[in-house]
C-alpha cells in the first residue's frame, strides 16, 4: 500500500481494512484555540432556523430544521430553479413572449392580496421580464404565467417543481403551487430550503444573480426587492423573502465574504406588525451569518488530482489502484480547529476487479474529537480490468486463505 507524502488535510490518515496508519501533518495548520465558541443566536421569534455553509452543505447551526413549515413566497426560489434548468435544456428561451392568461391575472394579479407585478390581461411579456418580476417583486401573478408557458399548465409545472427537489434532496419538501400561496400540501423545511438555495446559487448562478437586484419596474410601477438585507450588508446577495398570515414572516439569505459563502434560513415569525416581522426575519439572518463568518472557516482538504491511497485490487490486471475524491472536499469548522482532524479511510477487506475509472471503491471519513464531521465517497482513478484465468484463479485461492 502506498500513500502520498502529504495530504492537504488533517493529522492520521487510518485505512481500516488492511491495518495500515501512518500520521501527516496539516499544511500550514494555525495553533489549536481554546476559546469556546458562543451558541448560535437564536433568531427571536423563528419556529425554524438554520445556517448551512455553501461548499459542502454543512449544517453550523439550527433548530427544527426538519419540522415541515409553510414556505411562502420562498417558494418561488424553486419556480426559477425550474425555469433555469428547463431554458438550459433549450426547451425555452429568454426571449420567448409570454401571455398573461386570465388564470395568472387573477391568481397572482393586483386584484389579489398577494404580491403581484401588475401584469395586463391578455398582454405578452418577455420570459426574462417575467423572471425578474417575480424574484425581485415576487409577483404571484409571473409566476403563474411562467408555470403555465414553461409546463402548459400551473399542475404540471407543480410536478416538476417536485421532481427537481428530490433531484436536488429536499426530501421532506411538497409544492402544490408555484407562488407559495397557502396550502395543505405545501410544505417544506429550513434544512431543505437552505438545500434549495444552495442547488439555485451552484447550479445556476447568472439567474441567481437577479436576486441581489434592489428594485425593478414594469409598466410603469418600480417596486423594491422585498430582501431588506440587501440594503444592510454589502455581502448578502439573495435569496428570497416570503410571508402569508399562515406561514409567517420568512427570509432565505446568502452572502459571501472572501472566499467563503453562508446560506441562512429563518421561518415561521408571527406578529400582527408588518415592520416587525420585517426587522425580525432580516436581523435573524443577518446575527446568524454574522456568527457564521466570525467563529468558522471552510477549507478544502481533497481534490481530485490528489492520490489518497493505492489500496490493493484483487484478480485484476494491475496489482493496485489509485483512490481519490471525486470532487473537491471541503469542511467547515470553528477557526483554529483543524490541526485536531482525523482523517479514516474505510475500504472493503478485498476490492476486487473489474472496476470502472470514476467507480465508488471506499469512503473517507473527517473526525474532530471523535465526531465524525463530513465524508465524502473515494472513487478509482483508473479503470483496472480482470486478470487473466489464472490470474484470478490464483487471487481466489489467495483470499479464500485470507478469509479462514
Amino acid at each position: 500500500m502506498r500513500f502520498p507524502r502529504s495530504l492537504a488535510a488533517s493529522a492520521a490518515l487510518c485505512v481500516m481494512a488492511v491495518a495500515v496508519a501512518q500520521s501527516v501533518p496539516v499544511p500550514n495548520a494555525a495553533p489549536a484555540s481554546s476559546v469556546q465558541i458562543p451558541a448560535a443566536p437564536a433568531p427571536v421569534g423563528a419556529a425554524a432556523w438554520l445556517l448551512m455553509d455553501f461548499s459542502n452543505g454543512q449544517v453550523l447551526a439550527g433548530a427544527n430544521p426538519d419540522t415541515r413549515i409553510e414556505p411562502a413566497s420562498i417558494t418561488k426560489v424553486m419556480t426559477s430553479y425550474v425555469v433555469a434548468a428547463e431554458m438550459k435544456a433549450g426547451k425555452i428561451k429568454r426571449t420567448d413572449q409570454v401571455l398573461i392568461s386570465e388564470n395568472a391575472w387573477r391568481g397572482g394579479g393586483g386584484g389579489t392580496d398577494g404580491s403581484t407585478s401588475f401584469l395586463p390581461l391578455g398582454s405578452t411579456v418577455s420570459l426574462d421580464e417575467l423572471e425578474r418580476g417575480m424574484v425581485i417583486q415576487s409577483g404571484n401573478d409571473a409566476a403563474i404565467a411562467l408555470a403555465e408557458h414553461v409546463a402548459g399548465s400551473e399542475t404540471a409545472f407543480v410536478e416538476l417543481m417536485n421532481t427537481y427537489a428530490k433531484k436536488i434532496g429536499m426530501n421532506n419538501t411538497h409544492f402544490a403551487n408555484p407562488h407559495g400561496l397557502s396550502d395543505p400540501n405545501h410544505y417544506s423545511t429550513a434544512r431543505d430550503l437552505a438545500l434549495m438555495g444552495r442547488a439555485m446559487i451552484r447550479d445556476f448562478p447568472e439567474t441567481y444573480a437577479y436576486n441581489k437586484i434592489k428594485e425593478y419596474t414594469v409598466n410603469g410601477i418600480r417596486q423594491h426587492n422585498r430582501n431588506g438585507l440587501l440594503w444592510k450588508d454589502a455581502s448578502v446577495d439573495g435569496i428570497k423573502t416570503g410571508h402569508t398570515s399562515t406561514a409567517g414572516y420568512c427570509l432565505l439569505a446568502s452572502a459571501k465574504r472572501g472566499e467563503q459563502r453562508l446560506v441562512s434560513v429563518v421561518l415561521g415569525i408571527q406578529t400582527d406588525s408588518q415592520k416587525q416581522g420585517f426587522d425580525l426575519r432580516e436581523n435573524g439572518n443577518l446575527a446568524l451569518l454574522n456568527w457564521g463568518f466570525r467563529f468558522y472557516e471552510t477549507r478544502t482538504l481533497y481534490t481530485p488530482d490528489k492520490v489518497i491511497a493505492s489500496p490493493r485490487v484483487w484478480k485484476g490486471a494491475e496489482n493496485a489502484v489509485a483512490i481519490s475524491v471525486a470532487m473537491p472536499f471541503s469542511v467547515s469548522l470553528p477557526r483554529g480547529k483543524f490541526d485536531a482532524l482525523k482523517a479514516n479511510i474505510d475500504l472493503p477487506k478485498h476490492v476486487i476487479a473489474p472496476l470502472a475509472a470514476g467507480q465508488k471503491v471506499g469512503t473517507l471519513k473527517i473526525s474532530l474529537d471523535g465526531k465524525v464531521v463530513a465524508e465524502a465517497p473515494l472513487v478509482a482513478k483508473t479503470a483496472v480490468a480482470e486478470a487473466g484465468f489464472f490470474g484470478r484463479l490464483w487471487d481466489g485461492f489467495l483470499m479464500w486463505w485470507d478469509n479462514l
